[in-house]
């Protein structure tokens, strides 16, 4: 009997440890799906936090850059604007300067004076000399009045010496020494005589004719003391066209000499100029007899532009 009971205890024990293993083992079970469960939603969070941290890298990335971007335009904003600010300043300070009127170193001029060649056209009281056989005249001295422009090129004379100006003179002169009368026809000789012997009778009277010269000149001038109302100038050397009035013995009219002067300018009221000038016109040679050297002493009244 007592052993009968013992088998009924020891299989009532059996069947609760197997009820219990039996209930252990799903609840283990259950703890470690739910433990599974845990880390897959606690990878998911993380794979999500990880996501998130690097989208609000980016973003954080652009909001650097674009503060950097408009750090930079500000920059740029705030020296144009102070550029701006300057230029204003400086078309305020341009507009309150009184204007103030050019240089005015270019001339034009009106001369005149006195003229004297070195000897007379017939100086020699021989008609077949000194172009003096269609005029006798025998008066070197006279009169000259004309005109010039002076063209202004700088005030430094090219750099090489401050204050001095350098200017090209184009000018034109008109001169006269008195009259004579041709000698051919007033007596002084009565007939000529040709290559094969023949005579040709001169007789008659002709009228006095007018000796006179005509001179156009290209110079080159310096003048000194530029933005002084005083001012010296000369003409180292200048070119000269000679034109005579009565044609030489051989009839030429035309040569070529030099001009050499010197003088001085005052500035009198605003560009209104008063000047002497001296002049020495010297030429290599006669024209065919005729003297074109002399001696020109005058003033000019000449205006600024």
């Amino acid at each position: 009997m007592s052993f009968t009971k013992t088998k009924l205890a020891l299989g009532v024990a059996a069947a609760t440890l197997t009820m219990a293993g039996a209930m252990v083992a799903p609840q283990a079970q259950a703890a470690d799906s739910k433990a599974e469960r845990v880390a897959d939603a606690t990878a998911r969070k993380t794979e999500a936090l990880e996501a998130q941290m690097e989208q609000m890298s980016g973003m954080m990335q652009a909001m650097q850059a674009e503060l950097n971007r408009v750090k930079s335009s500000s920059a740029s904003s705030t020296a144009a604007n102070a550029k701006v600010q300057e230029l204003d300043q400086w078309m305020a300070s341009v507009k309150s300067t009184p204007a103030q009127a050019s240089a005015k170193d270019n001339l034009v001029a009106v001369r005149g004076g006195w003229s004297a060649l070195d000897h007379a056209r017939g100086n020699s009281n021989t008609p077949l000399t000194d172009g003096g056989l269609l005029s006798n005249n025998q008066n070197n001295e006279g009169f000259y009045f004309g005109g010039a422009f002076d063209f202004n090129v700088n005030n430094d004379l090219f750099g090489l010496m401050d204050d001095t100006s350098f200017a090209i003179e184009l000018g034109v002169e008109y001169a006269q020494y008195g009259t004579g009368t041709n000698a051919l026809t007033d007596g002084t000789l009565t007939a000529l005589q040709t290559a094969n012997g023949d005579t040709i009778v001169l007789n008659g009277h002709s009228p006095r004719a007018t000796d006179s010269r005509l001179r156009i000149n290209a110079s080159p001038k310096i003048k000194f003391m530029h933005d002084s109302k005083l001012r010296p100038w000369i003409i180292p050397v200048g070119l000269d066209i000679n034109i005579l009035g009565v044609p030489s013995n051989a009839v030429s009219v035309l040569n070529a000499g030099l001009n050499f002067g010197a003088g001085a300018e005052y500035d009198v009221f605003r560009g209104i100029v008063l000047g002497t000038d001296v002049r020495y016109h010297y030429s290599t040679s006669k024209l065919d007899g005729t003297p074109t050297d002399g001696f020109n002493a005058g003033g000019y009244v000449g205006f600024k532009f």
